[in-house]
This record gives C-alpha cells, sequence and structure tokens, in this order.
C-alpha cells in the first residue's frame, strides 16, 4: 500500500502516518466523549446524512415526542456554515450548540468534546448529534455517540447504500427517508434493505416518512427509547 504511494519515500510515508495519528486521536477523544456521556446518562446519537436525507427534519419530530413524554433533549447542529439547523432545533426547546466546519468535510470528536463543554449535561436525557451532510467523510470519525444512525432517501436513488460500504458497515441503525415518495420515484425501498443486509447483517433498517410521522415509533424503537 505504501509503496503504490510513494513518488518521494519519506515524504508519503510520513503522509500515511500522519493520517494514522490523526483517527487514532479521534478515537481517544471519542471515547473520552463516551465515558463523559455515560457518567452524566445521557443517550446519545449521531445522525449521518447526505443534504436533503430528512436529518433536521427527523430530529425535531424524536425530539417533540421525547419532550412530551418527559425527556429533556439537547442538540449538536454540525454544518460547513450557517446556523439554519441550529435556529430549527432552538424552536423545538431543545439547548443547542452550533458547530461550523468551515472547509472540513465532518464533525470530528475534538469538536464535539468542546460543544459538550457548552451544554449543561445534568439537565440531557437525550443528545442529538447532527453530522455534516456528507455519506463519506464522517465514516472513519467516531465522535463517541451511544449509536450511529445513518439516513437515506428515496429520493436518492436505491443505490446509496452500497455506494458507501464503509459508513453503512459502522452504523447502529439505517433510517430510509421520505418512504411515501418511493413509487414516484420508482425506488424499491427494498433493495436498499438487501445491500444493508449485505454490508452491515444485523443492522436495523426502519423506513420512516418524517413529515407524516410514519416509522417514528419503530425508530424510537431501536434506539432505545
Amino acid at each position: 500500500m505504501t509503496a503504490i504511494c510513494y513518488t518521494d519515500n519519506m515524504h508519503k510515508v510520513c503522509d500515511v502516518e500522519l493520517g494514522a495519528d490523526i483517527l487514532a486521536a479521534n478515537r481517544r477523544i471519542a471515547e473520552d466523549n463516551a465515558a463523559l456521556l455515560e457518567k452524566h446518562r445521557i443517550k446519545s446519537f449521531d445522525f449521518l446524512g447526505a443534504i436533503g436525507s430528512g436529518k433536521t427534519l427527523l430530529i425535531e419530530k424524536l425530539a417533540d415526542i421525547l419532550h412530551s413524554r418527559g425527556l429533556r433533549c439537547a442538540a449538536i447542529a454540525g454544518d460547513v456554515a450557517g446556523d439554519d439547523d441550529y435556529r430549527r432545533f432552538k424552536k423545538h426547546g431543545m439547548k443547542v450548540v452550533n458547530v461550523n466546519t468551515g472547509k472540513e468535510c465532518h464533525l470530528d470528536a475534538h469538536m464535539v468534546d468542546h460543544a459538550l463543554e457548552k451544554l449543561d449535561l445534568n439537565s440531557i436525557d437525550v443528545l442529538f448529534i447532527e453530522n455534516v451532510g456528507n455519506l463519506v467523510c464522517p465514516a472513519d470519525f467516531p465522535l463517541g455517540s451511544r449509536k450511529r444512525i445513518t439516513m437515506v432517501s428515496v429520493t436518492e436513488g436505491d443505490d446509496m447504500v452500497r455506494k458507501h460500504p464503509v459508513l453503512m458497515g459502522s452504523s447502529d441503525i439505517l433510517v430510509v427517508n421520505k418512504i411515501g415518495l418511493a413509487d414516484i420515484m420508482e425506488v424499491d425501498p427494498e433493495i436498499l434493505k438487501k445491500d444493508a443486509a449485505r454490508i452491515n447483517p444485523h443492522v436495523p433498517v426502519i423506513f420512516t416518512d418524517a413529515r407524516q410521522g410514519t416509522g417514528i415509533e419503530e425508530l424510537l424503537k431501536a434506539m432505545g427509547l
């Protein structure tokens, strides 16, 4: 693998080692984040999905139901720029920290660590971490959440799962959203489910329509809530 990279031996080897160091450091911080959240008995969930898959709306729906059951919800809104999702979450009564990644295409454990410092962890039961809208970059960067939830929507086509095997392989739950549009988009959701089973045989696949509320209770059960 290293020999393929060689143009200048020393330079390329240093690049590979640097990448490994970054991933190892991220894992250590993610473990610290997980320990901190567990100490405060916070159930945390990292939501990943492409832009437009419906992450924000689904989190809003989940938070509304959990609030009605007496659970206190908070969110970390990750995006390259802006505070659109931050403002949406605030309207649903959540304590929210906005994280702009700038040129980075994913959240990392260090960013989440700093975001946690801005939250009163003693007043949170459930934490949603909305990652940047991307299905490639976040795959190698665990954040310390209890479960990683990956979302795809039928509007993205029936090949989204098999095109992203690394992320799908590390996911604890797969959500197929906008299920009500499947016939219109001529997409068979079962193809997405079968592809998921080939990559990650034990991952539960939940069909949802966030706007209509379809599948929300099933998802909450899979989340252990």
